[in-house]
């Protein structure tokens, strides 16, 4: 039982935070951009414009079927290969951004469908732009229906970030597995440690998500 209490050092433990400042960096700079390139190729699909909206949207499919790993190790080893590096944290932000861009666009697609046609037919009649009611009348409605889906992603982008420890992104799984390797007898309570830091982190996304829902019911 000392062993389990002699993980718990302030060198492993200031070790182990020092990842987690990295995993809510990753995560926060990904979430941004995914919101943003997400909402981007969603409205894209959604406005079936020829050619292009199917083209966007198969390739949008494809990206949503692939492992996030096999798109983390791409980026990291494969973009090299093709002229261009990126440090292993930015390398990382890029994949996950691809990776969740795809998913939060079929999220913001379905979204803008379900709203009442009646909308657009209204603000059409007002005078508005399509930009003007997609952007004043459509898209705000939508993503009230919008908000717990997309929490739930970024919840499952936030834990899919361990996935970088397979590049050595000195993040909190990686830092965990550094930490272990030291000494068995630390396996379980560092595993505890990260299980406590990830749920902590996704019951808060959680209750966000809850907030916003009746907030907007």
């Amino acid at each position: 039982m000392s062993e389990f209490f002699n993980a718990f050092t302030s060198a492993n433990m200031g070790y182990l935070l020092g990842g987690l400042a990295i995993t809510v960096g990753v995560s926060a700079l990904s979430v941004v951009l995914s919101l943003l390139f997400g909402s981007i190729v969603g409205i894209i699909q959604f406005e079936k414009i020829p050619f292009f909206s199917s083209f966007v949207g198969t390739l949008n499919n494809i990206v949503r079927n692939l492992p996030l790993l096999l798109i983390i190790f791409f980026t990291y080893f494969a973009l090299p290969q093709l002229g261009l590096h990126l440090p292993i944290f930015w390398a990382t932000v890029a994949a996950m951004t691809f990776f969740e861009s795809a998913m939060l666009a079929e999220i913001v697609r379905g979204g803008l469908e379900a709203v009442d046609r009646g909308q657009f037919e209204g603000a059409r009649a007002n005078g508005l732009s399509n930009m003007q009611t997609l952007g004043h009348v459509v898209l705000p409605q939508a993503y009230k229906k919008m908000i717990p889906p997309i929490i739930s992603q970024l919840i499952s982008l936030v834990k899919d970030t361990s996935l970088a420890s397979g590049i050595v992104l000195a993040e909190m799984t990686y830092r965990g597995q550094i930490v272990y390797a030291q000494n068995t007898n630390y396996i379980i309570p560092v595993l505890v440690v990260l299980t406590v830091v990830y749920f902590l982190l996704n019951y808060g996304l959680s209750l966000i998500a809850k907030y916003f829902d009746k907030k907007l019911a």
